[in-house]
């Protein structure tokens, strides 16, 4: 979860937790009482990438996580990024793959981190060299991956069923990223 600040980014001075009516009724929100600004706590748009490479599908361990757990390549949009060429470039930056179809599979919320995922399929070609964030990649048949009920699962989970592919889940250990094998 995304953590509030307890300070004023703009005057340093302690945040005080206010409610103020809005549109959608009342809403609590931090704001300085000195300058008046408020911390609006928006969620923060996450790109991630259903990678296809060489006709499987190519999932990830990042670097920080256990050893059996394999995600889709994700990261955040950068200031000038549009989704779909941020996407193109997470996957240049963590695979080294250029991709040569990038083609939106939908929007996902994942309100635990305070993320809105924007889920892209990609067609990947190259040779594959992890940046140092990710440890190393598998690759699984479509019919063989596993989803997770979190997050980037449901986008593989609905990509799937775009081909036929009835997705199977299975269950995540206690605070643990997604599962893949």
């Amino acid at each position: 979860m995304n953590p509030s600040p307890q300070y004023c980014t703009q005057c340093a001075t302690p945040l005080q937790t206010i409610t103020a009516l809005e549109d959608a009724g009342q809403v609590q929100r931090l704001r300085c009482p000195a300058c008046g600004w408020t911390h609006w706590n928006n969620p923060t748009p996450v790109l991630a990438a259903i990678v296809e490479y060489n006709g499987q599908l190519l999932l990830a361990r990042n670097a920080a996580w256990p050893g059996k757990m394999f995600a889709l390549i994700t990261g955040f949009m950068e200031a000038g990024d549009t989704p779909k060429g941020g996407i193109a470039r997470e996957v240049k930056e963590e695979t080294n793959l250029d991709c040569s179809e990038v083609n939106l599979v939908g929007v996902y919320d994942f309100q635990r981190m305070n993320q809105v995922i924007i889920a892209y399929h990609v067609v990947a070609h190259g040779e594959v060299q992890l940046s140092p964030e990710l440890a190393e990649y598998r690759l699984f048949d479509f019919d063989k991956a596993k989803c997770w009920p979190a997050g980037t699962g449901y986008a593989l989970a609905d990509w799937l069923r775009s081909r036929g592919i009835e997705p199977q889940f299975v269950e995540l250990p206690t605070r643990a990223q997604p599962k893949a094998d």
